[in-house]
């Protein structure tokens, strides 16, 4: 059986930008409307969701069916995680929270096999298809794609140091967290907490690195475009539920 090439990173890697739906309802369903709709990728959120490991697995198995590139963000900077990720076949993995390059170094090492990482090795999992691909072992570690997000203060504060860390393919912002630690949560559009944005996507572009950002709002999708990001999360299935009934309710009721 042939390896599979991760799509995303090789697009990164070009600098082609890549546009992406959150899926967080925990829906097999939600997910394959949302995988066949034509985004560059889709990512399963485990972070802010009830998503547990048998649950993604489902939701794996429902975008497995169309052309998109499918990442997972683990709930946390955990190896013991990351490892079931993998072994499940996802190949584009976001980590919250990265701070320093000691993090984004643990990160990385999660992701890789020894010697060059910590991941454990098993010969039979959906990752290698089961034993099947038979390169898989030599190939594995240059598919991962690894996604560590800048979400305070101290992660701002080095960016070129995590940038810099052989194995992290991208940095995303986390807009919410971001602003909550230099002091506006919930107010991500204000104009400090944008120009912290705009500085970390700058920084990380002139480091080499990729740059990311969630983004629910076209105008400021663009922008974030514009800026040099390439790997932009501009919708998610919760997130046009919630609007798409609000919206239906206003219509017919009126009020807010």
């Amino acid at each position: 059986m042939q390896f599979i090439q991760n799509k995303l990173k090789i697009a990164l890697q070009d600098g082609n930008a890549q546009i992406g739906c959150w899926l967080m309802t925990g829906s097999p369903l939600a997910t394959e409307i949302c995988a066949s709709s034509g985004f560059d990728w889709v990512l399963i959120d485990m972070e802010h969701t009830p998503n547990d490991v048998p649950q993604v697995l489902s939701l794996i198995h429902a975008a497995s069916a169309y052309p998109v590139s499918i990442a997972v963000r683990a709930p946390w900077n955990d190896a013991v995680m990351i490892k079931r990720l993998l072994d499940m076949g996802v190949q584009t993995i976001m980590v919250p929270n990265v701070r320093t390059k000691k993090e984004a170094e643990a990160a990385v090492a999660a992701v890789r096999y020894p010697p060059r990482g910590t991941r454990g090795v098993s010969g039979n999992s959906r990752s290698n298809r089961f034993g099947r691909i038979k390169d898989y072992f030599d190939r594995a570690d240059e598919h991962i794609c690894l996604i560590v997000q800048i979400e305070t203060q101290m992660g701002w504060d080095n960016i070129e140091e995590i940038a810099a860390v052989d194995g992290v393919d991208c940095l995303f912002v986390g807009p919410a967290d971001l602003a909550a630690d230099i002091g506006y949560l919930g107010k991500n559009g204000e104009a400090i907490p944008q120009a912290a944005m705009a500085d970390v996507i700058a920084r990380t572009v002139n480091a080499g690195c990729a740059a990311g950002i969630l983004a629910f709002d076209d105008a400021e999708a663009k922008k974030w475009l514009g800026n040099g990001a390439t790997f932009i999360a501009v919708t998610g299935d919760g997130f046009l539920l919630s609007r798409g009934m609000d919206a239906v309710v206003k219509s017919f009721k009126g009020g807010e």
